[in-house]
């Protein structure tokens, strides 16, 4: 596909790293391949290897998948923490790119009504924006929920209504998210899902990388590898009750995995779990991880809800989940079994259920590839986000 028309990606409320994986950077990579001429413009606020909050420097660049990064300062103090940002020059940005269209990456961010100035004066351009925003990860306290979001994030959303073509849920809970409490219409809402890098894909299930991966970790060819990865403290300590499941199996074929930091309160519980069925391997390269999922048989997710879900679809693996309000949307007719409990008996059941069912697990597996691998593909994802058909 060739097109003259370019497309700006708006990225002020989040952290624009080049090269990782979330919403911002692939969307733009798309449609960059698409044929548009892509511009991301966002602020000098990004993530280090360790994901900490770190300045880069540069003010306009061409990153690696050949996207222009226009990066903004902040009005007032540079603090990526505080709550009410606005950013210099964001108006005269999108006057010097002259977009066809425009995606941005928020609905609560101040300098919306920058954005409406320019949407007004430009009437032919089409807006698209996202929302990243739930009760998991916003609104969490009485504050936040009755007055930043319900009074002034509102305020700044509704800007957009009467200029933008669609706002987009990246989950089925952020989406109601929008109308909930934005109160925006719901004739202009719909769900686009995050997903995986198609590129990562086929990095994650090459045959040589997988067989490496179990070597490393003296899993056999007939073992059943259960693999599972995150964070691991005081609020996800599912982790711990998964290894006892694991260990409290009856077949010995049936092996765990289990990486990600874990705070030092865990630390003895986590031990005293590790056995010749469960293993423990630390930290791993984030550029990596979707590498080690892929070595997995079945892959479980006690825990709150990550965007490894979508990507674990994605590769075309089976799941056990945690159920959350609002994300089921990973579950494509069977591929995933939730968890509602919270309780090393049903983990056991669950996993019992998938693994020791060679005809479930087998259906639960064709599904997951022969939908999720299209469904959460960026490559149609970048797609879907402009309204443009598969044929074109």
């Amino acid at each position: 596909m060739k097109t003259n028309k370019k497309i700006v990606h708006i990225s002020l409320n989040s952290l624009y790293t080049d090269g990782w994986s979330y919403q911002d950077q692939m969307l733009s990579k798309y449609h960059k391949r698409m044929g548009y001429d892509v511009t991301c413009i966002t602020s000098h606020f990004v993530n280090d290897d360790k994901g900490n909050v770190v300045w880069d420097s540069r003010d306009e660049y061409t990153n690696p998948d050949g996207v222009k990064v226009i990066r903004l300062r902040m009005k007032g103090k540079e603090d990526w923490g505080k709550k009410l940002k606005r950013f210099v020059g964001f108006y005269e940005a999108l006057e010097n790119e002259k977009p066809d269209i425009i995606f941005s990456h928020s609905v609560s961010y101040q300098d919306t009504t920058e954005l409406v100035k320019y949407m007004k004066k430009h009437p032919n351009t089409v807006l698209y924006a996202d929302n990243h925003a739930d009760f998991s990860n916003s609104a969490t306290n009485f504050v936040s929920k009755n007055i930043l979001h319900k009074i002034v994030w509102k305020h700044y959303a509704n800007k957009l209504v009467g200029y933008t073509r669609k706002f987009y849920g990246v989950t089925p809970g952020r989406a109601d998210f929008l109308r909930d409490i934005y109160g925006l219409p719901q004739d202009k809402i719909e769900l686009l899902v995050m997903g995986v890098d198609d590129e990562d894909v086929a990095e994650a299930l090459d045959a040589d990388g997988i067989k490496a991966i179990r070597n490393q970790y003296n899993i056999a060819d007939d073992d059943i590898l259960v693999m599972t990865g995150g964070k691991i403290d005081l609020a996800k300590t599912q982790t711990i009750t998964l290894m006892k499941a694991i260990n409290s199996l009856d077949n010995p074929k049936i092996k765990l995995i289990v990486f990600g930091s874990v705070v030092d309160e865990l630390k003895d519980a986590l031990e005293a779990q590790l056995s010749d069925k469960c293993q423990y391997i630390g930290w791993i390269d984030s550029a990596k991880t979707l590498n080690y999922y892929g070595a997995a048989d079945l892959v479980v997710f006690p825990g709150r809800h990550s965007v490894f879900w979508e990507q674990v679809v994605g590769i075309g693996k089976p799941m056990i989940c945690k159920y959350w309000d609002g994300t089921t949307h990973v579950d494509l007719g069977g591929n995933v079994k939730f968890l509602y409990k919270d309780t090393e008996e049903e983990l056991v059941e669950a996993i019992q259920s998938v693994l020791g069912n060679r005809q479930e697990y087998d259906r639960m597996t064709a599904i997951a590839k022969e939908k999720g691998m299209k469904e959460f593909a960026y490559s149609n994802i970048a797609k879907r986000s402009i309204e443009v058909d598969d044929e074109a």
